[in-house]
């Protein structure tokens, strides 16, 4: 298993100064790269990444001497990126690879492992030696890389360790969880987390700080302190989401085994012009990736239930649909009059979470193999017993 562990840096000026150079060796030799891939593709060539950076290291000194100012690693890993990027784009995984904009593009640079070394709160960068990090390196393990990035105004490593794979526990819990926009998630328990909605809350200031930034002379002084306060607030919104996020998924994978979530149609929500900043604030995406990344990690299951499943509509006790509901009915009475539940109100993403655990369940129930990993049937039914 291989983590990455992401650390600020604090660079001097002559030092931030490096890093700027060889992020931008890395950039200018990616586009070389991917300008003479296309030009060798078109005419009926077949490119690869050693073809190309052995035809760039015969004309570095003369063309290109300013590249050895910095890291090798600088010059070499972009033609590495450029490969896996089309073999990404030829699989159907991502899309074709672009020029990088050296304003809008993010600035970065790879070291190989043995290109550096990690002390008490530094890391040695080759051609400039050491650099104080804002902590230690929290895995131990062996190193097999880091990336040099840059966020507003602000520098990090991230350091990736390989570790021994953890052995999973088991945890016959299980729970079904709703989203949304006005509660971040429900669970079928009856606890919820709300949406804190970051950039909802920062608007105001970042509407500013944008309005000073446009009314600033183009190539000024005053311009790059506008834009780098923008970038600033961006960073704040950006990390307060991430914190939340993080907290709410290593919660709930540490206290469940089984978690059942609906799968949203998230393009399709995004191209709604009333919602789609609310969804991105929301970072749901986001929210599933983490979940089903932590959840797997510890040995157990995220059940995905169809985005078409009528959870909010149904009755988790007796499966009565309510079909003229709409989203301003946040509370859900069930008509049926041989129900427990007839008349008697009750939250509406509750009742959603709830049949989205017995949906769940049901779906593993047709997979043995997935059954057998969980632990045995009466936990099972026991979990969502509970829930």
């Amino acid at each position: 298993m291989i983590k990455a562990h992401k650390i600020r840096l604090h660079p001097t000026p002559e030092q931030a100064v490096y890093f700027a150079k060889a992020a931008g060796t890395a950039r200018f030799v990616w586009n070389w790269a991917l300008a003479e891939w296309n030009r060798q593709y078109e005419a009926g060539k077949k490119p690869t990444a050693l073809k190309l950076k052995k035809q760039f290291n015969e004309i570095r000194r003369e063309h290109f001497p300013w590249t050895w100012e910095v890291t090798k690693n600088a010059s070499d890993q972009p033609f590495l990126d450029i490969a896996k990027a089309f073999t990404a784009f030829f699989e159907g995984k991502a899309r074709r690879p672009r020029f990088k904009s050296k304003k809008r593009s993010k600035p970065s640079f790879y070291l190989a492992n043995d290109q550096f070394e990690v002390g008490d709160h530094r890391v040695w960068v080759p051609k400039l030696g050491w650099v104080n990090m804002a902590e230690n390196l929290r895995f131990v393990g062996k190193v097999t890389g880091a990336r040099m990035t840059r966020t507003a105004d602000w520098w990090f490593v991230s350091i990736t360790v390989e570790l021994p794979d953890e052995l999973p526990n088991s945890r016959p819990a299980a729970v079904g969880i709703d989203v949304g926009l006005n509660r971040l998630a429900t669970l079928s328990t009856g606890e919820g987390y709300e949406n804190q909605a970051f950039l909802k809350t920062a608007l105001k200031k970042l509407r500013q700080a944008n309005k000073r930034l446009h009314r600033r002379k183009p190539g000024s002084k005053n311009r790059e302190k506008a834009r780098r306060q923008v970038a600033r607030l961006h960073y704040r919104i950006t990390c307060m989401r991430d914190d939340v996020l993080h907290k709410m998924t290593t919660k709930l994978a540490n206290g469940y085994g089984i978690i059942g979530i609906e799968t949203l149609n998230l393009k399709g929500l995004l191209k709604n012009r009333r919602l789609a900043r609310s969804f991105s604030d929301a970072s749901l995406g986001k929210l599933l990736t983490l979940l089903t990344s932590k959840v797997q990690q510890r040995g157990g299951h995220v059940i995905k239930v169809g985005r078409f499943f009528p959870s909010s509509k149904t009755c988790h006790c007796c499966g009565w649909k309510w079909e003229t509901m709409t989203l301003e009915d946040r509370i859900f009475v069930c008509q049926n009059p041989s129900c427990p539940y007839d008349q008697f109100p009750q939250d509406r993403d509750h009742n959603a979470g709830q049949n989205i655990l017995r949906e769940a369940l049901h779906l593993i129930g047709v997979i043995d193999q997935v059954v057998t990993d969980i632990g045995s049937g009466d936990d099972v039914n026991l979990a969502a017993d509970a829930g």
